[in-house]
């Protein structure tokens, strides 16, 4: 019978430590952007510029080869 009761204590403790970690995460802020994660999926990511130069330079070298060079 005793076991119950420190089951119950023990179960009450955790349920107000997560109770807790709730209220300071909406005290902190945690939630107030709901709205951006719902349409995040339908922005589209940047291209850093240092990969996109490089794309480019080598795109342009490559269309300059005559087909005796692709050859050889």
């Amino acid at each position: 019978m005793s076991i119950i009761f420190l089951l119950i204590l023990l179960s009450l403790m955790i349920a107000i430590a997560f109770l807790a970690a709730f209220f300071w995460a909406v005290r902190s802020g945690q939630y107030e952007d709901d709205y951006t994660p719902a349409i995040r999926i339908l922005l589209d990511d940047e291209v850093p510029r240092k990969t996109l130069q490089s794309n480019q330079k080598s795109q342009t070298s490559n269309s300059h080869k005559s087909l005796l060079d692709v050859k050889n």
